[in-house]
């Protein structure tokens, strides 16, 4: 056992119920009854002075009357006696408390201070609490039955074949989501150790409890389903953990904000909501993300019953041509390969099947003739030895009550020798006999066509992220800012800010048409003309942009110009003057940016810029830091990165300066990440000549 701290949560030798009840039809009545009838081992100690005995046993007055040690006190009282409650449990001795209790921060208004002055009890005399708003929990494995789910109604047979010995935990900040999974995931084989519903979290969070499951070495994989993380360092730090053990995370994230449609100073934060925090996270630390519960149970199958892939060719073997050709189609729609097997392989499986059949892949034995079953085995048994094959999905029917054609030996041998992730789906709805005979071969059988492309595709995906290095970390000093910054930084204070992160680039100031002339005729024609003003963060709205000026003459009369239609268009305008910049080579346009996440911090966005980045949204997002070699990786994701790497028979673009950009300035992000709300470069010209980049603009928002 796991001497983690939440131990005596999870596998309590004794257990208060306050307010116990005989009565099925109150939650406190059913809390009682269900942790009785799923055969708790431990001591069953009920709270309510109304009863001298409950079931057969003592019940005690109060929680102060028990003798002996406490580990967990269950909480189903009216929300305004909660608060009391825990202290007395703390009083008492109890280490944990467990509120199912509703009607706290979940209303708002005064229901908060509630929630408030039960946070203050947990902080103040050091107990643990779950809730409130909660559905408790499930030990699977200890039989410990904390809630009042009907799904826990029926025990776990002790005789039901699983798809294999390891076993999933279930996080969900709703109970009744969370109890889904566990029961959806019941009924396709799956074995499961802990079902949490965590409600309010005002004490513990599910980054407490995915910590719990990450050490815990009878969790072998966890589902969260998550509608918002309280505590973003903590769920890192276990998430970082999750991944150098190996250990898959699978996330369902409700809540998706539509952030573009709110007003934003910068593209960076209305292309960047809080999703995007939540799958940048992800995808840096390898989360499997799933898009519902049955998404989600077919992904924890194949975690749990498969070795990692090393690459993304797919093997299909098949009793049913169209199922075979429906099955590629859909694997090769989820990211994967269905190459077409060398001429020697397909010799070698020509004799195995029928003159009707086809052996390229895939490989259809046909489902007429006896030799189907053993046939469909060889020839499973001849990719599994094959290097031209990472991947094998079965293709058949498990609809009989009485056969089916997979060989439990032959399949185990197999999986045990050659490594290869392997899975089946039943075109026909699966019998319970079709479901056990697979799970006596360990492979998880799914019913639904989709989700094998799901789960096989993101599971390749997954490999390749756990063999990614992470980013170099990075410890920042704290930055200087410039004192008096107003709220919206203009480009030519952004870039002072940001100079040690940027390159240098030639451009000056000016505070009239003459000293702008001067200027450029300092830093050499052509050049631009930027109005700067805290208050008109888009300056081509306005026309506060002038391009490609050729003399004196053009820059004098622009300046003049530039200010007199400001001045109608927004005549309140504050103006610091107007930013004298030498013209850039030309190139492609990119943009950078970061949105300093309230729960995530810093995150970094980058895409193809200009004035089309929210037309088009070609954008990607990680946390801060990034290093150069996970930059290019970034660049490279990029839809249109092919642009920059040789499309159409163009001199591919050396990528080092922008990756260095890129990483330079997620330090600058985690620097200056207590005084800075966002910043924008865009656009940054990436010369088209190999001469490096231009920061051609520049936008920084402050914190308030």
């Amino acid at each position: 056992m796991t001497s983690h701290k939440l131990h005596s949560f999870f596998w309590p030798e004794s257990i208060a119920v306050l307010g116990a009840s005989p009565d099925l039809h109150r939650i406190r009545g059913r809390l009682f009854r269900q942790l009785r009838d799923n055969g708790y081992p431990g001591r069953v100690l009920p709270i309510n002075p109304s009863y001298q005995e409950l079931d057969g046993l003592r019940c005690y007055p109060s929680i102060c009357a028990v003798e002996g040690s406490i580990d967990l006190a269950l909480i189903a009282i009216p929300a305004a006696g909660v608060a009391a409650a825990v202290d007395e449990c703390a009083r008492a001795g109890a280490k944990n408390v467990l509120i199912i209790s509703s009607g706290f921060a979940e209303e708002g208004g005064a229901a908060g201070d509630m929630q408030a002055d039960l946070l203050a009890v947990t902080k103040r005399t050091g107990i643990r609490a779950c809730g409130p708003n909660c559905e408790g929990y499930y030990n699977a494995l200890g039989r410990v039955a904390t809630t009042f789910s009907p799904t826990v109604e029926t025990k776990e047979q002790d005789d039901r074949t699983l798809v294999s010995q390891r076993r999933v935990g279930v996080i969900a900040q709703s109970g009744g989501i969370g109890f889904a999974l566990f029961n959806r995931g019941a009924a396709a084989g799956l074995g499961f150790s802990y079902v949490i519903s965590t409600g309010n979290e005002a004490d513990l969070t599910m980054a407490d409890f995915l910590d719990y499951m990450v050490e815990d070495p009878q969790t072998h994989a966890v589902m969260l389903f998550c509608e918002a993380v309280r505590d973003g360092p903590g769920f890192v730090a276990a998430l970082e953990k999750a991944r150098a053990l190996g250990k898959p995370v699978i996330a369902i994230k409700v809540g998706r904000s539509d952030a573009g449609k709110r007003a934003s100073a910068s593209h960076t934060a209305s292309l960047s909501g809080s999703h995007t925090a939540y799958h940048a996270i992800f995808e840096r630390y390898g989360v499997i993300e799933a898009e519902d519960a049955d998404e989600a149970v077919a992904i924890a199958g194949v975690v749990l019953t498969c070795p990692l892939p090393t690459g993304r060719r797919a093997g299909i073997i098949t009793v049913s041509g169209g199922g075979g050709a429906w099955m590629a189609d859909t694997l090769s729609a989820h990211g994967l390969l269905v190459p077409n097997l060398s001429a020697a392989s397909q010799a070698a499986l020509r004799p195995l099947m029928p003159s009707y059949g086809a052996s390229g892949n895939p490989v259809d034995v046909t489902a007429q003739g006896s030799n189907t079953g053993p046939a469909m085995m060889t020839v499973m048994e001849h990719l599994a030895r094959s290097d031209e094959i990472d991947i094998m999905v079965l293709v058949t029917s498990l609809a009989s009550e009485t056969r089916a054609s997979l060989d439990a030996d032959r399949i185990r041998a197999v999986a045990d020798r050659c490594g290869k992730p392997m899975t089946v789906w039943s075109y026909t709805l699966p019998s319970a006999f079709g479901r056990s005979a697979a799970a006596g071969c360990g492979l998880f059988v799914h019913s639904d066509l989709r989700n094998v492309g799901v789960a096989m595709g993101k599971l390749a995906s997954y490999a390749e992220a756990l063999r990614r290095p992470l980013p170099d970390p990075f410890t920042p000093v704290s930055g200087r800012l410039y004192p008096g910054l107003p709220p919206v930084v203009p480009e030519y204070l952004a870039k002072q800010v940001l100079a040690a992160w940027l390159p240098d680039t030639p451009e000056q100031l000016a505070g009239s048409p003459e000293e702008a002339a001067d200027a450029a005729d300092r830093l050499g024609f052509p050049v631009a003309l930027k109005l700067q003003s805290p208050d008109l963060p888009h300056k081509t709205e306005v026309g506060g942009v002038k391009l490609a000026l050729a003399d004196r003459a053009a820059v004098a009369g622009a300046y003049t110009n530039m200010l007199t239609n400001v001045g109608h268009r927004a005549p309140g305008a504050k103006i610091d003057g107007v930013l004298v910049q030498r013209m850039a080579p030309r190139g492609y346009e990119l943009v950078i940016g970061m949105v300093n996440d309230p729960t995530f911090g810093p995150i970094m966005m980058l895409g193809f810029g200009g004035t089309t980045v929210e037309l088009f949204g070609d954008v990607v997002h990680a946390p801060a830091p990034l290093d150069e070699a996970e930059a290019t990786r970034l660049i490279l994701s990029l839809k249109a990165a092919r642009l920059l790497t040789g499309f159409r028979g163009a001199e591919p673009i050396d990528l080092a300066p922008l990756a260095a950009l890129v990483a330079a300035l997620s330090r600058a992000a985690l620097t200056l990440t207590d005084q800075v709300r966002e910043f924008e470069l865009n656009p940054v010209i990436l010369h088209a000549d190999g001469s490096g980049l231009t920061v051609a603009d520049a936008l920084l928002l402050m914190k308030q």
